[in-house]
């Protein structure tokens, strides 16, 4: 079997227990802490991210429930000293206060965070961004995406937060922009709206929680990549059900081209540990 096969025959029920580790190895070793300049505006942050919301949804997740507002903060400092310094946050996850913690004693510019708005209107894009601000401590957002897009219309009914977001855009209050999608309508929409400075796109090599099959949304990606957009994977594990596939989901995730960077939610320090151990080995492992 090579690359392309495994690609096109992968599905939600394949098992990756004979993993074609030599077709997805990379030339090169691969940090989680190396520098990326990611989309057009060039917003530099960590191959790797901090995650909040391995399951987020109604204003907590995973990682609030489990850490606290206290030990969410000591583990951003520790990824910090692991040299990763990408935090991926969401209104959804309830996690802007847990960032703000962290930020009492970590430099706002030694850090890249990004959030995520569930706004259709420009009120209520004007609402949130001075919400998100206060709940952060912080004047300006790095990346600002519209949350789960789940159809291929969402430009239309978006606009108005989108319009809000360009002017935010224009006076630095966000860095960069685009979108989260969930379904793969929404992720062509994202790919053909000239809007979409980034998109976090969901990707793993067992079809765990994602828009389509692998080869699909790969090929999408390309079509994103091809145009100068910026890609950060998301749900590289499967939402936490291919935990027990690590080096595997990590090595498909690392030898993509059409992948700029990649969140992973850590519950511990721990966790946190074992992915920048695994990342260079996974990365050229053959």
């Amino acid at each position: 079997m090579d690359r392309r096969d495994f690609l096109t025959k992968t599905t939600g029920t394949v098992s990756l227990t004979a993993f074609p580790h030599h077709l997805f190895a990379s030339p090169a070793k691969k940090m989680a802490s190396d520098r990326i300049k990611l989309g057009p505006k060039g917003v530099e942050l960590s191959r790797l991210a901090m995650g909040t919301g391995t399951n987020g949804s109604g204003g907590s997740s995973n990682q609030t429930k489990k850490l606290g507002m206290g030990g969410m903060a000591n583990l951003f400092k520790a990824a910090l000293d692991q040299g990763v310094t990408f935090w991926d946050s969401a209104d959804q996850y309830g996690s802007h206060p847990h960032l703000r913690e962290a930020l009492k004693s970590i430099p706002r510019d030694k850090v890249t965070i990004l959030s995520k708005t569930h706004a259709n209107t420009a009120k209520e894009m004007r609402a949130d961004l001075d919400r998100f601000r206060r709940e952060l401590n912080t004047d300006y957002i790095d990346i600002l995406l519209l949350h789960c897009m789940l159809d291929g219309t969402w430009p239309e009914r978006k606009k108005g937060a989108m319009e809000v977001i360009s002017e935010a855009q224009e006076k630095g209050i966000v860095r960069t922009k685009g979108t989260s999608c969930h379904q793969i309508d929404a992720l062509r929409a994202a790919a053909n709206s000239d809007w979409v400075e980034v998109d976090l796109a969901r990707i793993n090599p067992a079809q765990v929680a994602m828009d389509a099959d692998p080869a699909t949304v790969i090929s999408v990606l390309k079509e994103m990549k091809a145009k100068g957009k910026g890609v950060i994977g998301m749900k590289i594990l499967g939402a936490g059900r291919l935990r027990n596939k690590v080096d595997e989901c990590l090595q498909f995730a690392l030898s993509l081209d059409c992948v700029d960077c990649f969140t992973i939610g850590s519950e511990s320090r721990a966790e946190l540990e074992d992915l920048a151990r695994k990342i260079p080995a996974a990365s050229v492992r053959g």
